[in-house]
């Protein structure tokens, strides 16, 4: 909870909030924003923008574990919930101060989804973000294309389009041979974090609904199945021919099992095993969200999924 509210403070020392109180927590979908929502900076309220690039930019990026927190799993786990309540209590604070923030719909649309918040409100975003023409985007890991680099994947309410993550965010530093997010000189990358991707960016694939025959959910990774296959780059120049897109997306992560067993022989001897279970109900959030608004036919198949260690 500390955490949290540090993140909060650094958002606010970023941008100057006005008045208005914090968007209140909906069990029901809000209204329609009164006018389209825009990407367009000088149509948006600057401190609303702001919450929306600059203090996004802080939020990932502020460095919330030590060298000390590698002996205790537990804190990766609590700093990653602390940067999602971070990024969207700045998003809804984006959002009271300028409902035509296309870049705060976009990444609640996409957080409301990562911290099961309201499925309601959830789709309400989604539908808000899709008919404004900005797309719900995520950072992700294609494990069969390079375990070492990441993607963005954006979806929107025609087609999955998959990024480099270089092409939108330009140069990048990395930490062991993993990529490194940029800081908030790099408006394109934070505008595209927020569902606004501009039009001269070049994807790696571009996969129309019509494409996508199969969404399975395992507990890490998201498999996309295609009818026809695709060539995806790499920033490292690894290249791979998919006609299954085998994707992590970032935001959630798993949890840690502790098993034991004693040695029905010697009572003292215990072994002890712990195994990673992955987030399989944030994967079923993703898919059953998607095709709610992507696929109202049922087209797609979408596999009974199944909780285990593996994939």
């Amino acid at each position: 909870m500390e955490r949290t509210f540090r993140n909060i403070v650094w958002a606010c020392v970023l941008v100057i909030c006005a008045g208005a109180p914090a968007r209140p927590q909906f069990t029901e979908a809000p209204p329609t924003p009164a006018r389209r929502p825009t990407c367009d900076p000088a149509r948006l309220n600057t401190d609303s923008y702001a919450l929306t690039t600059r203090a996004q930019a802080a939020i990932v990026n502020d460095d919330r574990l030590d060298w000390w927190d590698g002996f205790n799993v537990g804190t990766a786990f609590e700093a990653l919930r602390d940067l999602n309540s971070a990024s969207s209590w700045a998003a809804e604070r984006a959002l009271s101060l300028d409902e035509g923030n296309l870049l705060a719909h976009g990444i609640l649309a996409r957080q409301y989804v990562v911290m099961g918040f309201d499925g309601v409100r959830a789709q309400h975003e989604w539908r808000t973000v899709f008919d404004a023409g900005g797309a719900v985007v995520w950072t992700a890991t294609l494990y069969d294309v390079d375990t070492k680099s990441y993607f963005v994947v954006a979806f929107d309410r025609e087609a999955l389009r998959v990024y480099r993550f270089g092409e939108l965010a330009g140069s990048f530093d990395t930490r062991l041979g993993i990529p490194r997010f940029p800081g908030a000189d790099r408006d394109r990358f934070w505008r595209a974090w927020g569902g606004c991707i501009e039009g001269n960016a070049r994807p790696e694939a571009i996969i129309p609904w019509a494409e996508v025959r199969e969404i399975k959910a395992g507990n890490w990774v998201l498999y996309f199945k295609l009818t026809r296959p695709v060539r995806i780059t790499s920033d490292r120049s690894r290249k791979a021919d998919l006609n299954e897109i085998k994707v992590n997306l970032h935001g959630a992560t798993g949890s840690i099992e502790v098993h034991t067993s004693r040695d029905p022989i010697d009572p003292w001897k215990v072994d002890v095993r712990t195994m990673g279970i992955g987030p399989l109900a944030y994967q079923e959030r993703v898919r059953r969200t998607l095709v709610a608004i992507v696929d109202p036919a049922g087209r797609i198949r979408l596999p009974r999924a199944s909780r285990s260690a593996g994939w």
